[in-house]
């Protein structure tokens, strides 16, 4: 009888290991093992004896940290990284000031067909990257855009969006009105958790619905808002679709445009999967590094205003 329990007890206590054993297996077989490769390999490279001929004449040997010093010294990475700095500095604010907006307008009250314009919000973030980027390229091309007919119809001036300063809009439109959606639904299931109680006794005290939405509502999302913000800076530093889907439009956007697009020209065109490697690293410490100093000052703001 107490081999027998002993056994059931066992089992009982092992279920949520079985249970987790698959999930862990695929983290490690797909997630865990190629990033340790991806680092391995950032430690290496290839050494050429004489004239690279022969067999044996190229040969993998250790390089140390030589990779990523070259990383640092790198213009194109470090003009790639000042590129995505601008690009971010458009989208994040935007993008997460027109989902607070969007959240808060469907969470009155006097909202009507809310099903529908919440879907038609969220609509565009189930697009994939690379469908959209080619749908507004072609709205950004002057001879085939129906926008610029329009323009040129009435008389207006037609601006090149594909073309120096103005590239910059025309790439974070395409991230703005496909991450919009998504970071609007967080914001506004936060809200519907929002106990009806706290805006009756708000308007029981006279609040407007201005200062209910200022006073009450963004400060209850606050969690949900460094949420976004934290998806948001990995999205901005990780772009790769936009600008490589657009670069056969235009001249202004050139292999190395973003960090990710110089990681794959090292890697696939240069044939240099070691620095390739070694730059990938870097973008992920960077977006480790920004990400949780990034958490970190909003956790020690919160408890600050909790201590108050």
């Amino acid at each position: 009888m107490t081999s027998t329990a002993s056994r059931k007890s066992y089992g009982v206590k092992g279920a949520p290991y079985a249970f987790l054993f698959p999930a862990t297996i695929l983290f490690a077989l797909f997630f865990a093992l190629p990033i340790g490769y991806a680092v391995w390999l950032s430690f290496r490279k290839v050494h050429v004896s004489g004239l690279g001929l022969g067999a044996g004449a190229r040969s993998e040997v250790w390089a140390g940290f030589e990779n990523y010093s070259e990383a640092f010294q790198d213009s194109e990475l470090l003009h790639g990284a000042l590129r995505v700095l601008g690009y971010g500095c458009i989208v994040v604010p935007v993008m997460l000031g027109l989902a607070l907006l969007f959240a808060l307008m469907l969470d009155t009250d006097r909202v009507r067909l809310a099903p529908f314009t919440r879907l038609a919000i969220f609509l565009p973030y189930a697009v994939p990257g690379v469908v959209a980027a080619l749908m507004w390229g072609f709205l950004y091309l002057p001879d085939v855009s129906p926008f610029y007919y329009v323009l040129d119809r009435l008389g207006l001036p037609q601006p090149d969006l594909l073309d120096g300063g103005p590239l910059y809009l025309a790439l974070s439109n395409i991230a703005v009105w496909g991450g919009t959606g998504f970071n609007m639904i967080v914001i506004y299931t936060s809200l519907r958790s929002i106990p009806a109680e706290v805006y009756e006794a708000a308007k029981l005290d006279g609040a407007t619905p201005l200062q209910i939405a200022l006073r009450i509502k963004i400060p209850m999302v606050a969690p949900s808002l460094v949420l976004t913000f934290f998806f948001s800076i990995i999205a901005t530093l990780q772009v790769f679709n936009e600008p490589t889907t657009l670069k056969p439009l235009t001249n202004s956007v050139n292999t190395s445009w973003s960090p990710l697009m110089k990681v794959y020209q090292d890697a696939f065109h240069r044939g240099d999967i070691y620095s390739a490697a070694a730059e990938a690293t870097l973008i992920a410490l960077a977006t480790l590094v920004l990400s949780f100093g990034f958490l970190r000052a909003a956790n020690r703001r919160n408890q600050q205003e909790e201590a108050r």
